[in-house]
């Protein structure tokens, strides 16, 4: 599968390097938050690359949430449990959970759904800022800290209606912010769709931390910075 080149298994563990990770994030997500830059000192692997080697791993189950308990190391030795349970705790050598996901209804191993799935959402995950959050900062009159901007990725869920289609598309719903003193409790509610038919629904949450008054220079500094990096990597 296309995940073979982002991780590697060795005695039982599954495994990711700065650079698999790193490369997920902008190759294949269109990311680039630097805290997925090998050489970031807060480094840390996508959250979206874990979303995918579960569904590689277990297929793809009409109703899945997955909460996000830590971020994860490079070189992190991960346990995915041999297991079809309702409930999965993706942990590591150590046993600190990393992952927990919830599934339910029927499943599918169909491997071009799954990739369709993974490539769509990820994608989607990837364009969130500054494509949908930088707007809703600025709706609520608030944005993140410039030299330190910290989002973190809580969790995300979706519903399938039926597992009988092929090229899911993901369109934002519907965006909202629940500001609190210096937190922001970010939803993104999206539709799910193949050939313009809706075949499910899915919430992506994120918590927005260090929150300031909205500065339009200072943020449009931050987006410009993510786009001359996005065009470094491109060249």
């Amino acid at each position: 599968m296309f995940l073979d080149s982002f991780h590697s298994k060795e005695n039982g563990f599954i495994q990711i390097t700065a650079d698999q990770a790193s490369e997920f994030a902008k190759g294949i997500s269109d990311d680039f938050n630097p805290i997925h830059d090998p050489d970031s000192r807060r480094f840390c692997v996508p959250g979206d690359l874990l979303f995918a080697l579960v569904l590689s791993s277990y297929g793809i189950s009409q109703s899945m949430s997955f909460s996000f308990k830590g971020m994860v190391g490079a070189l992190t030795p991960l346990v995915f449990p041999d297991t079809d349970a309702s409930r999965l705790e993706i942990v590591n050598d150590k046993g600190k959970e990393f992952l927990t996901v919830e599934r339910s209804g029927e499943v599918s191993r169909d491997l071009a759904l799954i990739e369709a799935m993974i490539r769509n959402y990820v994608v989607f995950s990837g364009h969130n800022f500054p494509g949908i959050l930088v707007p809703l900062m600025a709706e609520h009159n608030v944005m993140i800290n410039p030299a330190r901007p910290l989002v973190i990725y809580e969790g995300m869920s979706f519903n399938l209606e039926h597992l009988g289609f092929g090229n899911p598309e993901l369109e934002l719903s519907k965006a909202t912010l629940l500001v609190s003193g210096k937190r922001g409790d970010a939803e993104l509610h999206f539709n799910i769709t193949d050939a313009g038919r809706p075949v499910g629904t899915g919430l992506k949450k994120l918590v927005l931390s260090g929150l300031r008054e909205y500065e339009e220079p200072a943020m449009q500094g931050m987006c410009d910075l993510y786009q001359a990096r996005k065009q470094s990597y491109m060249n």
